[in-house]
């Protein structure tokens, strides 16, 4: 009896293992059949991110620059009316124009003073993010950098002494000429004339001062620096005629193509509203 009873208290205790094995495959399959279940909820996540990613970046948030949120200037503050010293602080043309292309980009501009034959070398290894220094538009210079679109126009003149026996272009003929360092009166002259009556200058200042002082015959500069600097110095005229005419732009690394698209959209809007005239304007009455 005890054998029967024994036996059937296996066989219940064998029914009820079964029983709750039974139950933990229920729940693994309930599980499993959850599980199933989760990809198509996760299907529906890279929906929500994709429509993250359609939202538009916030203005500037592509632009790469030297200083998180800093638009960095280079420039030869010696080039009025584009760029010189009031005191001690750097304004003109170039400089209000930067000043408003940062603004709409929600960046602050900061200006570093270099000489002139620095500026392609300190964007192009980014050390400044765009250099504005009444700077041309050349082929040699496209090789290394990239232009924005033109902002202004420059026409290149020859300075000479009141009694200079130089009259025009031919006159120069021979001469000394003083250019500022690879500004493209440099590179003008030395082409036309000849390296070797080429006197290159950091400055157009000095160059003025060295004509002043009869060191050279004539100076090939920029029309607008060629008045400031014939104002402020007596015994100098402008020749009546044109050396050269082109366009004036911002340089920009090659590979901050994010920088130049913004860079010109902000010129289109500032030209359309207006701005940019009125920057020249405030520095160049018209005659």
């Amino acid at each position: 009896m005890k054998r029967i009873f024994a036996l059937t208290l296996a066989l219940v205790l064998c029914l009820g293992m079964l029983a709750g094995c039974g139950s933990s495959a229920a729940e693994s399959a309930a599980s499993a059949a959850s599980a199933a279940e989760a990809p198509a909820s996760a299907a529906e996540a890279p929906a929500s991110a994709a429509s993250a990613a359609e939202a538009p970046a916030a203005e500037g948030s592509a632009i790469a620059t030297v200083n998180e949120g800093v638009l960095t200037m280079a420039t030869n503050a010696y080039f009025p009316p584009y760029e010189y010293y009031d005191g001690d602080t750097i304004v003109g043309i170039d400089v209000d124009i930067a000043a408003a292309v940062a603004e709409k980009l929600g960046l602050e501009l900061k200006i570093e003073d270099m000489e002139f034959d620095s500026i392609i070398t300190a964007v192009s290894t980014g050390k400044a993010d765009l250099g504005l220094a009444g700077m041309t538009v050349t082929e040699d210079r496209l090789q290394n950098i990239n232009f924005s679109d033109s902002y202004a126009q420059g026409v290149q003149v020859v300075i000479v002494t009141e009694d200079s026996d130089i009259t025009d272009l031919d006159g120069l003929a021979g001469k000394k000429i003083g250019v500022q360092l690879s500004t493209t009166g440099d590179i003008y002259a030395s082409d036309e004339f000849g390296a070797e009556n080429v006197e290159k200058f950091n400055k157009g200042n000095d160059a003025v001062m060295a004509l002043l002082s009869g060191k050279i015959d004539a100076v090939i500069i920029d029309n607008e620096p060629a008045k400031s600097y014939v104002a402020a110095n007596e015994g100098l005229k402008i020749l009546d005629t044109q050396y050269a005419v082109e366009d004036y732009a911002a340089c920009i690394a090659k590979e901050n193509t994010a920088l130049l698209e913004a860079v010109n959209a902000a010129l289109q809007e500032l030209t359309a509203d207006g701005t940019l005239q009125s920057i020249v304007d405030k520095y160049i009455s018209a005659e």
